[in-house]
């Protein structure tokens, strides 16, 4: 048995607001975290000075989907998976070892799920959903699956879990990046979504909404979500639903960000809406934090202008913004997504047994969360997957 043993490291455990000095060690061979012992060769790599995070989770990607709009997505799948797997490899150089993905097309994304964890591939972790599932005519609609009523909203969670998906992604509201709809618009309603939320936690999966309105956040809240994305026009009443049933927001903060950097090259009616809605989906964020919703990072990769490397960061700035402390974004970055994901057997703290997952910086974040674009190496099932040239 090989191993290599990193020392000195001073390491985020997640269990308080600071570093803790601590050695660990890697079974080359299983990719996970072990003890020390006599059984094998052991090689030794000094951390001193470097500071390591468990390997962050980006709980909302779309792996199919060019943030740059060079391809478009659902014409052909080898296409959308030539660009999931770039889209991946970003992920890795922002240090993101785990994702997500929130609607795919042709089930790229479960298939590169299945690939992952077979061996086939070194890539990211994946969650996979398949095809979102919106109102016909509703949000996502060109890519996602259209149902209309409680009983095809079950089938096709049912179908999309029998193909592979772990977690059902349901549309409650219309978005920015779409035109014809208002992300106020309220779509699949609180029947339709109670019935695939209901299928879901049968098969001990997590369902997901994309919900931006008011109306359509306490929809998605009432019918059980385990998580919301976006949340923009949330107020007390929603962040209180939340709080008490233990709704996690993915707030993307990102996303109208990115819009917004891009005014001059995308349509019109994207950036108006970006423009509207990015003081108020600060202002929920910051009463999420006050009312103390869980959160989980989340950048929506793959929407304009939103890549899966430099966003990442943004984001972590962002969530910062709204009142989270460095920590508790590396938290909402690590441990909170992993729990999210129904992956924390194997991801998001360094544990004996689990993957060895980690990003090692030259600076420490809790300082400037800018160290994750700084000098850095990430591993991913103790294999160096990303080095900088800082």
């Amino acid at each position: 048995m090989s191993l290599t043993t990193y020392r000195n490291a001073q390491v985020f455990t997640g269990e308080s607001e600071v570093f803790t000095r601590m050695d660990f060690t890697v079974n080359d061979e299983t990719g996970r975290l072990v003890e020390l012992d006599d059984s094998g060769m052991t090689r030794v790599v000094d951390l001193t000075s470097k500071y390591v995070v468990p390997g962050l989770i980006n709980a909302h990607v779309h792996v199919v989907l060019d943030p740059y709009g060079q391809f478009t997505a659902g014409v052909n799948p080898v296409v959308d998976t030539t660009v999931a797997l770039n889209n991946l490899q970003q992920a890795f150089a922002a240090g993101v070892t785990y994702v997500r993905d929130m609607g795919s097309t042709f089930d790229v994304d479960l298939t590169l799920a299945n690939l992952e964890k077979q061996g086939q591939q070194l890539l990211p972790g994946i969650v996979g959903s398949g095809p979102a599932l919106t109102m016909t005519g509703g949000h996502g609609a060109n890519l996602g699956r259209e149902v209309d009523g409680p009983d095809e909203a079950r089938k096709a969670a049912r179908e999309n879990m029998k193909r592979g998906a772990k977690n059902v992604k349901l549309m409650a509201t219309g978005g920015v990046s779409v035109d014809g709809e208002q992300p106020t618009d309220v779509q699949l309603n609180e029947d339709e979504l109670t019935a695939a939320v209901l299928e879901a936690h049968h098969k001990g999966f997590t369902a997901a909404a994309h919900a931006q309105g008011t109306v359509g956040i306490k929809n998605a809240v009432r019918a059980g979500v385990d998580s919301v994305e976006h949340a923009i026009y949330m107020d007390e009443e929603a962040a209180n639903m939340m709080l008490a049933r233990g709704t996690v927001i993915v707030p993307t903060l990102v996303a109208p960000w990115a819009i917004n950097r891009c005014p001059d090259v995308l349509p019109d009616f994207m950036v108006k809406k970006a423009q509207e809605v990015a003081d108020a989906h600060m202002n929920s964020m910051k009463l999420a934090v006050q009312r103390g919703v869980k959160m989980a990072m989340g950048t929506d990769a793959g929407t304009p202008y939103n890549d899966f490397q430099t966003a990442v960061v943004q984001e972590l700035l962002m969530m910062q913004e709204a009142g989270v402390t460095p920590a508790q974004v590396l938290l909402a970055a690590t441990v909170s997504g992993a729990e999210l994901l129904h992956v924390a057997d194997d991801a998001g703290e360094l544990v004996n047994g689990k993957l060895a997952d980690f990003v090692v910086l030259g600076n420490n974040p809790l300082a400037d969360l800018h160290a994750f674009a700084e000098e850095r190496q990430v591993f991913k099932k103790g294999q160096l997957v990303f080095q900088s040239q800082d």
